[in-house]
């Protein structure tokens, strides 16, 4: 399997069209494309495509390839990448940097600033997503580092505690009963019509709070990223368990958020895989940040 055809695949997949992605990006003859492409499914042994009228369609199976094979082909890249900065006296380059939404990451972007301050040349390329989406690219090698939240497994990475920590509670509007309160404890949501992260029910920490299991919840939707669960709190579908200072409540805001009772933390942790062979920019922005973070716990 070479790259180029791996390149032709993504091509047919993206303009849905054997002649377009000829035509228009690849600039080869249709019958080559064609023939590239069978040879592709006679080696893996499945169909990746069917055709839907005028289509050209990925099946199940080419669904599950296309997202391996844009890994590789991100992968190729940074290799390439990273290759090629090595090479130069300067030190350039890209770091890929994952994270969950925490207010946390500014010890980070602080680090990204004295790094391009002093090596302009360097770029940084910032992923976000829950654990389970920065974990599995850190694993894959398409990151360098991931900053994650507790709990999570440390023995699979080196890794750097983070001072900050972050504070659990529940988003609501303004006009919600449970406003008034200056904090929110378990049998107040346990009623709740709530929205909750996605990666709460493969972990059983917030059960250990609650004292019940996450099924004694009105749990109505979950989510991956806040922005969209603050909507949903806004047009009052119900209240959203999330971490503070993650949406905006202030004054013209219709939201505000109530921290639990007693106080449920988490802890930040900055991870990267073990044994690395680290690029030349990797190590220089991994100084920056072990330096800001003796100055964070020496206060």
């Amino acid at each position: 399997m070479e790259i180029r055809t791996l390149k032709y695949f993504l091509a047919i997949a993206q303009e849905e069209s054997f002649s377009k992605a000829g035509d228009n990006v690849l600039f080869v003859t249709q019958p080559t494309l064609s023939r590239q492409m069978q040879e592709l499914e006679e080696e893996l042994g499945v169909k990746l495509f069917y055709r839907k009228g005028k289509r050209t369609l990925l099946t199940e199976e080419g669904l599950r390839f296309r997202k391996r094979a844009e890994e590789i082909l991100e992968l190729v890249d940074k290799t390439e990448s990273e290759l090629k900065s090595a090479a130069d006296e300067e030190i350039a380059g890209d770091i890929y940097i994952g994270a969950g939404e925490t207010d946390g990451m500014r010890l980070i972007i602080r680090a990204i600033c004295d790094v391009q301050i002093r090596y302009p040349k360097i770029r940084f390329h910032l992923f976000s997503g829950n654990a389970q989406d920065v974990m599995e690219k850190l694993d894959r090698g398409l990151l360098d580092f991931g900053l994650l939240i507790d709990p999570i497994d440390r023995a699979k990475y080196d890794f750097l505690n983070l001072p900050d920590r972050d504070i659990w509670g529940i988003l609501m509007r303004k006009d919600h009963p449970l406003a008034q309160k200056s904090r929110v404890c378990a049998k107040d949501i346990l009623h709740l019509p709530l929205i909750t992260s996605a990666q709460l029910e493969r972990t059983n920490w917030f059960s250990g709070w609650l004292g019940k299991s996450l099924d004694s919840l009105n749990i109505i939707a979950s989510y991956n990223l806040i922005f969209n669960a603050a909507l949903m709190v806004d047009e009052g579908l119900g209240c959203a368990l999330t971490l503070d200072k993650l949406t905006y409540t202030g004054e013209n805001s219709h939201l505000c958020f109530k921290p639990l009772s007693p106080k449920c933390e988490s802890g930040l942790v900055f991870v990267w895989k073990k044994n690395p062979v680290f690029s030349r920019q990797a190590k220089v922005f991994l100084e920056a940040l072990q330096e800001i973070l003796s100055k964070e716990f020496q206060r």
